[in-house]
């Protein structure tokens, strides 16, 4: 179980879980990657995520993806070999705005924990993970 899973657990209360990317998987084998036991059971439950906002995918989307990492790439503009695999796709909970993009500042999200292959119908993006009926908001990254 990773620190933040753990982190999570120990706070207890009503509010939201704090969920690591380190959390989401417990093995990844030749059927492909496994959903970790603390990740099985968030699903369904508010969970809060940190990361990195990546670059719109289009202006039209509806969601954005959320990547343990700052990438200043396109997803769709460079080989799958360029894009990592720990990332979180976001939908907003409507009426809610995305935050400003930008490559340096994390994003922290809140959002309901969703899992499995799931495919937007708008775009073809294929995800994994996802938080649904979210809201972010920008944390200033220390300099």
């Amino acid at each position: 179980m990773g620190a933040s899973a753990l982190a999570g657990i120990a706070a207890g209360g009503g509010g939201p879980e704090r969920l690591g990317f380190a959390d989401l998987y417990g093995s990844v084998g030749p059927l492909g990657a496994q959903f970790s036991d603390v990740a099985s059971r968030l699903r369904g439950r508010a969970v809060t995520m940190r990361g990195f906002m990546a670059p719109p995918l289009k202006p039209e989307a509806t969601f954005f993806v959320l990547t343990a990492q700052p990438v200043s790439l396109c997803p769709f503009c460079q080989s799958d070999a360029d894009w990592p695999a720990d990332i979180a796709v976001v939908y907003l909970r409507k009426g809610a705005s995305p935050p400003r993009w930008s490559a340096a500042d994390p994003v922290e999200v809140v959002g309901t924990l969703d899992l499995g292959s799931r495919r937007d119908e708008a775009t073809g993006f294929v995800s994994q993970v996802r938080l649904i009926d979210a809201t972010a908001a920008v944390r200033a990254s220390a300099r």
